[in-house]
């Protein structure tokens, strides 16, 4: 999109079109996964991207999918994908652009766990203005836009505005979440300093939307992240009331 052009209009309409096509990247993404677990060759790892995560088959297929299903959509608005490296070349502190990853959560995939997500997140001046996030192994999917609210929705079209949980839920039991891939020693060890807890295990960035449906109250992340993998669980959050910020308490922007 030009920096001339005017701002896009959120629309419900909008949300449910991007759910859709995450939705059908999900089904691409099922589509190997399924035959991964009936032999664990046939998703092929490819090289080693920058960030040393295993790229697939389904990771390369989900994208061809969302880059077009966009583009289509919304001619003229960038689409900044994990999987399109070239892609960000046209990136900008202001205007709009779409960030996408095609399939969060590789070794939740390659391990079988069902784990992982579609995420696609639409950008303005920095803040996730909506944001999908779509896990087909479980059935599930998380979505939110600004001026429209957050939900959690099943894959039988039962539908539940999400709220982050509240202070006195909190205060009883205090619930982090966190990622069995990711959990190092300095992760441990910070959550341990909090006391009594109870640990939940979580993948991909389901771990930030079981904060934002108040099953979760916390989500610590010390190893490096990637926006692609965060933008639309952030934006998710934020609309049901919660925050993703940095560990100084900075918000995080995109």
């Amino acid at each position: 999109m030009r920096q001339s052009d005017p701002p896009l209009t959120l629309t419900t309409d909008l949300v449910f079109a991007v759910l859709l096509l995450a939705r059908l990247a999900g089904v691409a993404n099922l589509q190997m996964y399924h035959a991964h677990r009936a032999d664990a060759g046939s998703a092929v790892r490819l090289a080693s991207k920058a960030d040393a995560s295993p790229p697939t088959t389904a990771d390369l297929l989900a994208h061809d999918c969302i880059a077009l299903g966009l583009a289509c959509l919304m001619p003229g608005v960038a689409v900044l994908s994990e999987e399109d490296a070239a892609s960000f070349v046209a990136r900008r502190p202001q205007g709009e652009f779409w960030l996408v990853a095609p399939l969060d959560g590789t070794k939740e995939f390659l391990a079988k766990s069902g784990e992982f997500t579609v995420n696609i997140a639409l950008i303005r001046d920095g803040r996730a203005l909506c944001g999908v996030v779509s896990a087909p192994a479980l059935g599930l999917a998380y979505w939110g836009g600004r001026g429209i609210g957050s939900y959690r929705e099943d894959d039988g079209g039962g539908r539940a505005p999400l709220t982050v949980a509240a202070n006195a839920a909190l205060a009883r039991s205090l619930r982090v979440v966190a990622s069995e891939s990711h959990l190092d020693s300095a992760t441990q060890a910070w959550i341990a300093a909090l006391g009594s807890v109870q640990l939940m295990q979580a993948g991909s960035s389901l771990k930030i939307c079981r904060v934002a449906e108040g099953s979760a109250g916390v989500y610590l992340r010390l190893s490096p992240t990637c926006e692609w993998d965060t933008a639309a669980a952030q934006a998710v959050l934020e609309l049901a009331g919660g925050v993703l910020c940095t560990l100084t308490g900075s918000a995080l922007a995109l």
